[in-house]
């Protein structure tokens, strides 16, 4: 009697201390916070189909002169609908004004080329596709 009484509250006691380890982990990890100095979103479009394929088109300014990996954590960071597309454009940080998006490519405005640095796909399967166009 006395040693089942030992394995449940050592059982216990694992589970009580594996629940206070994911919950500490999960309030302590990094949110979107670090990337508010970075970046800045400059427009954004979705359609508004709600029954089919839903397309998201950002425009970010890079703040900075950040790597391509830290710009793909940015893109992986906004919403994906499930056969939907999620598309988002860098560009450079002279590039001042609001960024006009369209439902069809080339998406924006062919005068704001010069100054996109990196474009990132989420495709329809939820495949990433990064694009670095300015290295």
């Amino acid at each position: 009697m006395k040693r089942n009484k030992l394995i449940f509250y050592l059982i216990g006691t694992l589970v009580l201390v594996l629940l206070v380890h994911i919950v500490r982990s999960s309030f302590s990890n990094p949110g979107m916070e670090r990337f508010v100095k970075d970046f800045e979103e400059l427009g954004f479009y979705r359609n508004e189909n709600n029954t089919g394929p839903v397309l998201r088109v950002y425009a970010i300014r890079s703040l900075h002169d950040n790597s391509p990996e830290y710009m793909r954590e940015y893109a992986e960071t906004k919403p994906h609908t499930k056969y939907g597309r999620t598309l988002v454009f860098f560009f450079s940080a002279e590039l001042e004004e609001k960024v006009q998006l369209a439902p069809a490519e080339p998406f924006f405005s062919p005068d704001l080329e010069p100054f996109l640095l990196a474009k990132f796909e989420k495709t329809p399967m939820g495949e990433g596709r990064f694009t670095l166009v300015k290295p």
